[in-house]
């Protein structure tokens, strides 16, 4: 009987670990646009999806392909595109999704360490409030792409 509890004890503990193991968030489509040799900057984009009941919020993003990567926000202001940069981070609701693509929310690469070329990959951690810090593996696309 013993031996009875000790398993099961021990088999509720292996589920509760699985369980908490897994991810409910989830990087979709991360891009890059391609750059010239000479950028300052570059693009980034994304879509995270949370599958989980509880909201959380992107704080930021981390890269050894640029100097520092920064959220940032395009707005139409009274006919004026206006780029600024969101500092407290981009909230993504339980059971939702963030979308950063061009025009919208995006990444800025900035001080990107080399040119960003057409079809290679570049891997960056994006760090949230609560689901702590995501891998992602961005593919770079054409200079002129767009999303989809």
């Amino acid at each position: 009987m013993k031996q009875w509890r000790m398993a099961s004890v021990a088999l509720g503990l292996l589920t509760m670990n699985a369980i908490a193991g897994q991810r409910a968030l989830h990087v979709v489509d991360a891009w890059a646009r391609a750059t010239p040799a000479v950028a300052p900057v570059a693009g980034g984009y994304l879509t995270v999806t949370n599958d989980g009941d509880a909201p959380d919020r992107l704080l930021g993003v981390e890269s050894t392909i640029a100097k520092r990567i920064e959220i940032h926000e395009m707005r139409n202001d009274g006919g004026v595109m206006r780029m600024r940069r969101i500092t407290d981070g981009l909230p993504l609701p339980a059971h939702g999704r963030l979308e950063l693509k061009p025009g919208g929310y995006h990444l800025m690469l900035i001080g990107p360490g080399r040119a960003l070329v057409t079809g290679e990959t570049f891997k960056a951690t994006l760090v949230f409030e609560h689901g702590g810090r995501l891998p992602a593996t961005f593919v770079v696309r054409a200079m002129g792409a767009g999303g989809g």
